[in-house]
């Protein structure tokens, strides 16, 4: 049985810049009664996502690509892709903004979360190789955009990988990436959705050397402390105003998911932790 990716996109045009919601629901192939892993995502805004078919290039050696008021060096060949969403081997990305620490955001440097987005679908075969392009690109041009969290997904597996910048303009970023059990769901909704993770599972979670050190230097995080560390919470601290306005909507997407589970409405509604 041939297993086939889907993106389903809702693109909502708000007029209002005071509006600033995404939400993405994964389903590993394992959670879907088609055996095909699914990344849904909603994007209140059209300037970036108009339905286009963007074919298969190849380019010559030393070729650059201009991105801003800057370039990054071409690849030989580049996937065919609908989008931003998918490429011609069925990767598809998603993504939603959580914003994090404002003095981490770098916006001088040139990459922004939606030219990573291209580019992982234009050199990527599978998810995780998405995840190196990303990871590699920033590392070596810099990332210019607020926290983010992207979905990444091929035929088999169905990662969220979350960034924010270094805060110094320099080259790099602090990331993590996990990748969704089979049989298993996740969303995220313009919060970090990752908190703990393993340090020692190459398999099923990926980082950048500096996620934890970073934390410590920026005095974001006390290792002495008997708190573990959690990326979501010492990059995107929450407050119960954004609790009830993005994990109110994860909270919706779970309890009609898994409604024998009965989940409760306090952690979003900011009345625990």
């Amino acid at each position: 049985m041939t297993r086939v990716i889907f993106i389903i996109s809702l693109f909502i045009s708000i007029h209002s810049s005071n509006i600033f919601a995404c939400t993405n629901l994964l389903v590993t192939k394992g959670a879907s009664t088609t055996g095909s892993c699914y990344i849904l995502y909603t994007n209140d805004g059209e300037w970036l996502y108009h339905l286009q078919k963007f074919p298969a290039q190849d380019y010559k050696k030393g070729e650059f690509l201009k991105i801003g008021n800057g370039q990054i060096a071409q690849v030989a060949h580049t996937y065919a892709r609908i989008g931003f969403h998918m490429n011609e081997f069925q990767v598809s990305i998603g993504e939603t903004t959580f914003t994090g620490r404002e003095e981490l955001w770098s916006k001088n440097n040139i990459l922004k979360y939606w030219h990573l987005m291209d580019l992982a679908l234009q050199r990527a075969k599978t998810a995780r190789e998405a995840i190196k392009v990303i990871t590699d690109l920033v590392e070596k041009y810099g990332y210019g955009s607020e926290g983010e969290s992207f979905s990444i997904a091929d035929p088999n597996e169905a990662w969220i990988l979350e960034m924010v910048g270094n805060g110094s303009g320099e080259k790099g970023a602090v990331w993590v990436a996990v990748k969704i059990p089979d049989g298993m769901v996740s969303a995220h909704a313009n919060h970090a959705r990752i908190g703990t993770f393993p340090l020692d599972d190459p398999e099923n979670c990926l980082y950048s050397k500096n996620v934890i050190s970073f934390a410590v230097e920026k005095g974001y995080y006390k290792p002495k402390s008997d708190k573990p560390f959690e990326f979501n919470n010492v990059y995107d601290p929450a407050n119960p105003e954004k609790l009830k306005y993005s994990e109110a909507r994860v909270w919706s997407l779970f309890r009609r998911i898994s409604p024998s589970l009965n989940l409760s409405s306090d952690y979003h509604r900011g009345l625990t932790k």
